[in-house]
């Protein structure tokens, strides 16, 4: 019944987006193009220098444990962040979610996803990540001016009933579509709203990302993910408005045949356009497009009879990540490791842990027509 019902709202929403699809190609640029203009007119407009790194902390236990080279491996129901193109590789209804604490716990953040086969080559996945800060104090206006002096010096003191909190966090929601157009060939698509808190203050902000994924010969992938690829307008409620450059994950993978198991090398490249030329591992011109930095990363995976994996990756932040995965009847567990240099171990070490459900039974397997 669930897979009836599913399916029949998804055949309706499919046919009602196909009616509307030459309106929504000229509505969305032109409304785009009117926030664009009202911004500048109305607003400060800056191109926000790292204003989309928390979608860039990356999400998947499995993912996170091999540096995040994942654009070319991803098939499961985190392919909608990774590569929106991958989200055609799933065959059951999935469902992911993601704890991580960092930072000695003051930072937490969090992850879920459903991913939904649809017919024979399509597939449908809505996802929510959040990062944030909470019960942080709020003393502006506990504190006690016991001279009467107007200054703040020793002897004031906090009233401690007039201390209030709030939070400062980010929210992203992914919508994610994805159609295999041939068995070496897919194509997908986010269309992903954003949303920032910061003590009385918000933004609002809508972005799109493009995925492919291509397999040249057996065993051999290559994805892309161009994230932001319209600049992504975030405006907040102070006037400021901040531009989201566009990032270019490109990446690939290999699958070996090793003792009864796969042996999985990946390698990935972020390609940025925010002049990062001292927070990357290069940095270079590109003839008729500009400066942009380069970051790898790298991973390798080894699966087991598709019982137990075990991962070691290096990240774009330096970090070398270690992973581990178990494969149960319809659950994957999946934990990554990752510790920043000596030379600042006081930020504590990044635990992350995933859960995979798949509902695998043949009712709700991908159909066949």
């Amino acid at each position: 019944m669930f897979r009836i019902h599913t399916l029949e709202w998804i055949r309706i929403f499919y046919f009602k987006a196909m009616r509307m699809k030459k309106l929504i190609l000229v509505a969305v640029p032109a409304f785009a193009g009117i926030m664009l203009q009202v911004s500048v007119l109305f607003g400060q407009t800056v191109i926000g220098k790292y204003a989309g790194e928390f979608m860039a902390i990356g999400v998947g236990g499995r993912a996170l444990g091999l540096g995040g080279a994942y654009t070319a491996l991803a098939g499961d129901a985190t392919a909608g962040y990774w590569n929106p193109a991958a989200l055609t590789r799933i065959q059951y209804p999935e469902i992911m979610i993601m704890h991580d604490e960092r930072f000695g716990s003051l930072v937490n953040y969090d992850y879920a996803s459903v991913a939904i086969p649809y017919g024979p080559d399509a597939s449908l996945a809505f996802s929510i990540l959040r990062l944030g800060i909470d019960g942080i104090p709020d003393t502006r206006n506990a504190w006690v001016d016991v001279n009467g002096n107007g200054i703040f010096d020793d002897n004031n003191r906090p009233d401690y009933d007039k201390i209030t909190y709030f939070n400062a966090s980010d929210w992203a929601l992914y919508v994610t579509y994805a159609k295999q157009s041939s068995e070496d060939f897919s194509y997908g698509g986010n269309v992903k709203l954003v949303r920032r808190d910061l003590a009385n203050e918000s933004a609002m902000g809508i972005g799109f990302d493009i995925g492919l994924l291509y397999s040249p010969m057996p065993d051999l992938y290559v994805g892309l993910n161009a994230q932001d690829i319209t600049t992504t307008l975030v405006a907040w409620s102070t006037g400021r408005n901040e531009l989201i450059s566009p990032t270019l994950k490109i990446g690939g993978a290999y699958f070996i045949d090793l003792f009864g198991g796969k042996l999985a090398p990946a390698l990935d490249f972020d390609v940025r356009f925010e002049h990062r030329r001292f927070a990357s591992i290069a940095y270079v011109y590109i003839p008729g497009i500009g400066a942009a930095s380069i970051d790898p990363h790298i991973g390798l995976e080894y699966d087991f009879k598709h019982i137990f994996a075990v991962r070691l990756g290096y990240n774009d932040v330096k970090q070398i990540t270690f992973g581990a995965g178990v494969h149960l009847r319809k659950l994957d567990i999946d934990y990554s490791f990752a510790r920043f240099g000596s030379d600042v171990n006081d930020l504590g070490d990044t635990h992350r842990i995933s859960l995979r459900l798949m509902l695998e039974e043949e009712k709700f397997m991908r159909s066949k027509e």
